[in-house]
């Protein structure tokens, strides 16, 4: 599946090559850990909307909602490939960097959750989009299958008992290099 982003700038899209699940107020590393609040209300509605949010202060993550409204769940998509819109990538994640666009490696773009908003343009305006058919979408570009391995989830240090972490084997932009 491809992540697609028509802002003003233009469109951008990526494979989605990394995920994360996120499942209810049992699972200690959701948001919805704590039980219904305002910042994770888009975790209890429809699936098919985009649960975005600030992360430390810093960057903004951007979440597939997968439930049945009432049932807070969802996937993170932590790491894509470049599929459209490459030069646009390249110069939202040279912002602010000592970097050139062109020094930035393909591979790196969409690397890591933050990363892959930044490159986007992802931001907390995208809250609550219709994945399904707004401007912010994920769509079915009849890509051929990937071989895709499981792990525990990464970055976190609770919840990872399970194995809810779901990458494409032979990436080089999955965020972490460390496999099972």
């Amino acid at each position: 599946m491809v992540l697609v982003h028509r802002s003003p700038d233009g469109l951008t899209s990526g494979v989605i090559v990394e995920t994360e699940a996120y499942i209810g107020e049992t699972d200690p590393a959701c948001h919805a850990a704590p039980g219904p609040t305002r910042r994770n209300a888009p975790l209890y509605g429809p699936p098919g909307i985009a649960y975005v949010y600030l992360n430390y202060g810093i960057h903004y993550l951007v979440n597939a909602v997968t439930e049945s409204e009432g049932w807070p769940a969802a996937v993170l998509i932590r790491a894509l490939e470049p599929f459209e819109g490459e030069p646009l990538m390249r110069r939202r994640r040279a912002r602010g960097t000592s970097k050139r666009p062109a020094e930035l490696a393909s591979a790196d773009l969409c690397r890591g959750p933050g990363n892959l908003t930044r490159a986007l343009g992802i931001t907390l305006e995208h809250n609550l989009y219709d994945l399904t058919g707004s401007a912010l979408r994920i769509e079915d570009a009849g890509l051929p299958s990937r071989r895709v391995a499981w792990s525990p989830r990464i970055g976190i240090n609770v919840g990872v008992e399970h194995e809810w972490r779901c990458y494409d084997a032979s990436s080089a932009a999955v965020s972490s290099r460390t496999r099972r």
